[in-house]
């Protein structure tokens, strides 16, 4: 199969925008709780109602301040109830919203405020508006910060603009008005800002909701939102969540908060990257090993594993049913709780989850539906289901979207989610499309009920000095299953063979470390070990079991330290940054191979 077109459940919009969102929902159900901000070890809960009016006071003092409509104002800050408010707050005033992850250094802020034009900044703290305010330009006039009482500052300063100034700003926008300027991290070049409008988020959002509605339409559902809202997934979460009515909270300090805020906050259902799920997966490995226990996890895993591989094949078998009633008591459960306890499906995006990753969670009773797309696409082009579901693929196209590919393979995709265009870039766009499609850049295939697999990306695809065609993500997937094991990076281009770049999980080198009786020890000294050596060693066997020979991994160097997103090395949505990696660390990658 070479294309697939889903039809639509929601027809491309002729009419309204976003702000409507927010409007009708506190219109016709101004009770319904929508929203919780955190309160000490708790959260204070919000009606559609105290939602509408928090953000049509924040669009007031936007007004207040000059903002006017088609104007871009950016937003500087993690995740938070604020973030959601200033977003739908700077639409009902008719702006643009730009934006920006804290994690951003000062030459990208710089780039991003300059190419949008921004009049507005909010930043999340002082020391965030500290470490930019020197790149500030001229056209950027006002700077708010969120962590001083933001909400209460654009509320007395607008409280003078009437509600007819808000509607009639409502009003001007159309499913054609540009809704935000999304600029792409990238793993390689400057940064391009995406042109998403309102009706790409409703014909995205509506679809989704519509197509996954046993998620978003359940009775008393619930999420947690802990992905950048920065980033295109967190903002069709957000988004998607406003559209189902969902009950919605915020997470901004995930490395610190998240197993804390599952635990009181008790979504039904999350969406996040893979890498969460992986540190679940690990974190639950250690602490079994660490008790003495380590057999019976792993044991459990394969139980888990192979009853979601029967539900696929429509297998019963007796023993393995009633090893899984087992280890549910045992080990599943407290899986479970470690995501709140009433989680029983989520969505992963934003890079592949891996095959055995899936079908343990499945067999641990939590559902993961894996999806693909990208910032241009509005984030998910296609989608698994309850009801359409297939591990180890990225899902159908959701409605409404059109799926083909190339005669080179590469992923083309097409229909009302895909973007207007790059901002101010007629040259990428001339690369970006062929004809109507978007050129995703990742190679892909269609199965023949029309699942989409994706296989590699196009300008990572590695050639050897023999000619193979080596497409990284395979092994590199496979190598971050392992518990040991942060981030890698394979390489070879034009080199003799395959070699690779890996870090070690901080967190899971503790247990090691202890186990291996090397106190003491730090990363920085443990690079040579050769007992370290010898357990990533079993990791690459494991990954080279994917490839043939010629793609396998020969020779691989342990790095002192792990990929960040502070270092450069990582976009926010923990994607390796190829060309930075290979820059900082060629002196390595060049010992590798002169070696042989």
């Amino acid at each position: 199969m070479n294309d697939i077109t889903i039809p639509a459940i929601v027809p491309a919009a002729t009419e309204g925008n976003l702000t409507n969102l927010i409007a009708e929902r506190a219109w016709f159900e101004p009770e319904r709780i929508t929203m919780s901000r955190p309160l000490g070890d708790g959260w204070q809960e919000l009606t559609a109602r105290e939602v509408e009016e928090d953000v049509r006071a924040a669009a007031k003092g936007l007004i207040a301040a000059g903002v006017h409509a088609g104007d871009r104002v950016a937003i500087m800050a993690r995740t938070r109830y604020e973030w959601t408010i200033l977003d739908f707050a700077s639409w009902y005033a008719g702006a643009i919203v730009v934006p920006i992850y804290e994690t951003s250094s000062p030459e990208q802020v710089d780039w991003i405020l300059n190419d949008s034009g921004a009049v507005a900044l909010f930043v999340e703290t002082p020391i965030l508006r500290e470490l930019v305010a020197p790149v500030i330009p001229p056209h950027t006039q006002h700077i708010w910060t969120m962590t001083e009482d933001v909400l209460q500052v654009l509320r007395n300063a607008g409280a003078h603009i009437s509600d007819t100034e808000i509607d009639n700003r409502r009003k001007t926008l159309n499913p054609d008005s540009l809704a935000t300027l999304i600029y792409t991290s990238g793993t390689t070049g400057r940064p391009k800002g995406v042109q998403l409008t309102h009706g790409n988020f409703l014909a995205e959002c509506g679809n989704v909701v519509q197509g996954a509605s046993d998620l978003f339409l359940k009775p008393g559902g619930s999420t947690l939102l802990f992905l950048p809202v920065a980033h295109v997934f967190g903002r069709m979460v957000q988004i998607g969540a406003i559209t189902a009515g969902l009950h919605l909270a915020h997470c901004g300090d995930p490395a610190g908060r998240l197993p804390i805020d599952l635990a009181s906050f008790k979504p039904t259902f999350v969406l996040a990257v893979p890498r969460i799920f992986e540190k679940v997966y690990n974190g639950a490995e250690a602490k079994a090993e660490a008790a003495g226990k380590g057999k019976i996890f792993r044991t459990a895993a394969n139980v888990a594993i192979a009853y979601s591989e029967n539900l696929d094949n429509k297998k019963f078998k007796p023993l393995l049913t009633i090893k899984h009633a087992l280890f549910d008591r045992l080990v599943y459960s407290k899986i479970r709780a470690g995501l709140g306890g009433r989680v029983d499906a989520a969505i992963s995006g934003g890079a592949p989850l891996g095959a055995r990753l899936g079908h343990f969670y499945r067999g641990a009773g939590v559902t993961i539906l894996e999806g693909y797309g990208l910032t241009e696409t509005t984030a998910g082009a296609t989608l698994n289901l309850n009801t359409s579901l297939r591990i180890g693929s990225v899902g159908k196209p959701i409605p409404g979207t059109s799926i083909k590919i190339a005669a080179d393979g590469e992923v083309l995709i097409g229909g009302p989610i895909v973007m207007r265009g790059y901002w101010q870039n007629d040259a990428a766009n001339q690369e970006a499309f062929d004809g109507t499609w978007f050129k995703s850049g990742d190679l892909g295939r269609l199965d023949e009920d029309g699942f989409l697999y994706i296989t590699g990306r196009k300008k990572e695809l590695i050639v050897t000095a023999g000619g193979k065609n080596v497409a990284p993500a395979v092994l590199e997937d496979r190598l971050r299953a392992h518990p040991l094991v942060s981030q890698c990076m394979v390489v070879g281009d034009n080199q003799p063979f395959i070699a690779a770049l890996i870090t070690i999980d901080a967190d899971m080198l503790k247990g090691w470390i202890a186990a291996n009786n090397k106190t003491g020890a730090t990363i920085e000294s443990l690079t040579n070990d050769p007992d370290l050596h010898a357990v990533v060693q079993t990791a690459v066997d494991e990954a080279n079991k994917a490839v043939s020979k010629a793609e396998s991994i020969r020779k691989f160097a342990i790095l002192p330290e792990d990929f960040t997103i502070a270092a450069g090395q990582l976009t926010a949505k923990l994607s390796v940054k190829r060309h930075v990696v290979a820059a900082q660390y060629a002196t390595t990658i060049e010992a590798l191979y002169s070696k042989e």
